[in-house]
């Protein structure tokens, strides 16, 4: 059975480590009260790119140096920028990784597209929110344009003058594998460096292309003709890979370890009715409403998670549920499901995330159940990522749930503080989905309410999608334990869970409230 215990850490020893880590003057965080007060001069700047002025950006003259208009330089460079609904959350989306920047925090965060660990970096001071955009420091433009995009970036004083220039061209080693196995392709592409580059689909086709980076001839290349791909042709600024009629290819994966490899897999198309589905389970599909679910079942492996009075696993029944969820959702949906698990294995917290993200959900759903000292309590708890709970038993739960990934430390408060701005994007529907999710567990079990609640739960840390964590009663009440052995009742928390999906989807996607008999 889990311990619930009492949060550790204090809001003020919290702001001391990010202080520490960030390397931000204690007068800078004297500033946030009065952010958008704060005045300095400003000016008009030419935004010379490759020797040609093809822009002017508003900046910033802060005593640690000039910050820049982040809108203006993203349009210029052709880089997504997302903001958040109140311009307190940024994110760069790039093809190697996502950048992530807010007005309250000198640092960032970056989240590789390939999954693997999320990085914070300090900046030489925090960024500020104006009307018109976010300004930045230089080195933020240099550590996230600079280094994915392969440029230069100089500020001359006395011009006025942003510089953006290439930076010197690197000379890239590859080496190309192509297996086919089980009516699947996969080219592996072996690089010398990590690479920057981009990726454009096109009709019949995908390339690769490198910006900064030159290719030399590949040391190896297939030999044989694969039934899915035409040709593979290797320019020294780009990969393009021509694919037979009825093929399509997944987005390219960047994998660092144990050597520097983009994997491309290439699958026949199948036509279902109206809409063509890929044959491999990670293939992403186009965003436009709710078209990927991922299913995520809590614990697995040695760690069982909350352990019932008759010795109910709680890593087991999560399983069971996941199973019966995903199968319901594909008979009544026309969604992609996917598990975080499938089986009794381990899952560290940040694959699961990763998993998500790869995969491009619309929704990400962790399955749990619930412990408590007292064997008296019951009911239903729906929760949404923030780093401040909503009570002291909302912090209880996500400090018992998050015990399975070891000690806090001052990086991952840190980590925390920035997944909390970068979920602000998704917050107004994580909160939507998650009263669907408690309304109909509520409703069709009779079930307590005991409300939507928000804890920093790190299961949901990092999910670049609306995501909720979903307490589906206590292991610890024999009688509640009792009930959910029994498949009939697993069965209706499944059927809840469906009605808030379909909800959820036709509320995102503007379609009208279905007669209640058609949920």
């Amino acid at each position: 059975m889990r311990r619930v215990t009492a949060k550790h850490h204090s809001a003020c020893l919290l702001l001391l480590w990010v202080l520490a880590l960030c390397h931000v003057p204690s007068s800078a965080w004297a500033e946030n009260d009065t952010a958008e007060e704060e005045v300095l001069p400003s000016g008009t700047a030419r935004l010379r790119y490759g020797g040609q002025v093809f822009a002017s950006a508003r900046f910033l003259m802060a005593p640690e140096g000039p910050l820049f208009d982040l809108p203006a330089i993203a349009s210029l460079l052709s880089v997504e920028l997302r903001t958040g609904p109140y311009g307190d959350s940024n994110s760069l989306e790039f093809e190697n990784g996502q950048y992530i920047v807010g007005p309250d925090e000198a640092a960032m965060v970056r989240v590789p597209r390939a999954g693997g660990e999320q990085t914070v970096s300090a900046l030489s001071r925090r960024p500020l929110k104006r009307f018109d955009g976010l300004k930045v420091p230089l080195d933020f433009l240099q550590r996230t344009f600079g280094e994915e995009l392969g440029l230069q970036f100089q500020w001359i004083p006395g011009l006025l003058e942003l510089q953006i220039e290439t930076q010197d061209v690197r000379q890239l080693d590859i080496a190309l594998n192509l297996v086919h196995q089980f009516g699947l392709s996969t080219l592996e592409i072996e690089l010398s460096q990590v690479p920057r580059y981009r990726v454009e689909v096109l009709p019949g086709a995908v390339e690769i292309r490198f910006s900064g980076d030159r290719l030399l001839a590949p040391s190896r290349s297939p030999t044989k003709p694969d039934p899915l791909i035409d040709e593979i042709v290797v320019s020294p600024d780009r990969i393009r890979i021509q694919l037979k009629e009825g093929a399509a290819a997944a987005e390219p994966r960047l994998l660092e370890s144990p050597a520097i490899r983009l994997i491309v897999e290439i699958f026949p198309r199948v036509e279902t009715g109206d809409e063509a589905e890929s044959a491999a389970r990670t293939t992403p599909q186009p965003r436009g409403g709710l078209r990927t679910i991922v299913l995520d079942p809590g614990h697995g492996g040695e760690e069982s998670g909350a352990v019932g009075p008759s010795g109910t696993a709680e890593k087991d029944l999560a399983l069971q549920v996941g199973r019966s969820l995903k199968a319901a959702l594909e008979r009544r949906l026309a969604v992609r499901v996917v598990m975080t698990r499938e089986t009794d294995v381990d899952v560290a917290f940040e694959t699961r995330t990763s998993i998500a993200n790869q995969n491009k959900a619309d929704l990400f759903i962790s399955l749990h159940f619930n412990a408590s000292f007292g064997p008296r309590a019951h009911g239903a708890e729906t929760y949404f990522l923030s780093r401040e709970a909503s009570d002291q038993l909302a912090a209880a739960a996500a400090e018992a749930e998050n015990e399975a990934a070891g000690e806090a430390s001052p990086e991952l408060d840190l980590q925390m503080i920035l997944w909390d701005l970068a979920q602000s994007y998704h917050l107004a529907e994580s909160q939507r989905f998650a009263r669907l999710v408690q309304e109909e567990l509520n409703q069709t079990l009779g079930l307590r309410d005991r409300g939507v609640k928000q804890a920093p739960f790190r299961v949901l840390m990092g999910a670049n999608m609306p995501a909720v964590l979903v307490e589906l009663g206590f292991l610890s009440n024999p009688d509640e334990e009792s009930k959910l052995q029994r498949p009939q009742y697993r069965s209706e928390l499944v059927d809840s869970l469906v009605r808030a999906i379909v909800r959820f989807k036709r509320q995102i996607e503007s379609q009208p409230e279905p007669p209640e008999e058609d949920l």
